[in-house]
């Protein structure tokens, strides 16, 4: 799952990409209202959080140019002004919800989870993935391969997501590491392979049938019986 925060208070910022981090999400951060725009319109995510009060271009200028050109993502509003108009204005301008600072982290993960699982009951699509006969839950965290249930690490799990939302697709160690680490460094590391062994020792040891498979150099490919 991926995020987009729009923050441009440092401290805030580094905590919640931290939190998110470590709860499974994969966090891109903008400090700016213009930047953020940018990444909005240029990625894709399943949730946006959005403070209020941005340089260059507030919260709500670019939830409504969001909204003007027809992109519908989840949008969780962070603001100190607390007040009733204040709150009636930013869903008005399309925010989806609205949570005050200060705030509990517990909090603001929640209503993340419940906005991805609220546009998830519009596309079941999106949060039910399934390659062969390996199937992951998106809003339970949930993996399972032939009915077994198979226990991944947060990082895990998000390399298996982006495999199996590529499935059948040879997808290159560079792009994993943008993509699933989300930061870029020295695509030579072997930090992919060790994950790499570790997830198909999880998903393929205890099968018949192996579905993810290494392609030399090129990079990794998940996929069923053809």
């Amino acid at each position: 799952m991926r995020v987009l925060l729009i923050e441009d208070d440092n401290d805030t910022a580094a905590y919640l990409v931290k939190g998110l981090g470590e709860s499974g999400y994969v966090v891109d951060h903008a400090a700016n209202g213009r930047d953020g725009l940018f990444l909005a319109l240029d990625q894709v995510y399943d949730v946006l959080v959005v403070d209020r009060m941005l340089p260059g271009m507030d919260g709500l200028a670019v939830i409504r140019s969001l909204r003007a050109a027809d992109n519908n993502t989840p949008v969780l509003i962070l603001s100190a002004l607390g007040e009733v108009d204040a709150r009636v204005s930013g869903l008005r301008a399309g925010g989806d919800d609205y949570l005050t600072k200060p705030f509990a982290f517990s909090e603001l993960l929640a209503r993340i989870e419940a906005l991805i699982r609220r546009a998830g009951s519009k596309d079941e699509q999106n949060t039910l993935l399934k390659v062969d006969d390996l199937e992951m839950d998106l809003l339970s965290r949930a993996v399972r391969r032939d009915g077994m249930a198979i226990d991944l690490q947060p990082r895990e799990f998000r390399l298996l997501e982006y495999l199996m939302r590529h499935s059948g697709q040879v997808v290159t160690r560079t792009m994993l590491l943008e993509n699933v680490w989300d930061y870029n460094f020295d695509p030579q590391t072997n930090v992919i392979d060790v994950h790499i062994s570790r997830l198909r020792g999880k998903i393929d040891k205890q099968f018949d049938r192996p579905l993810l498979h290494t392609v030399r150099g090129a990079g990794y490919v998940l996929r069923g019986e053809q």
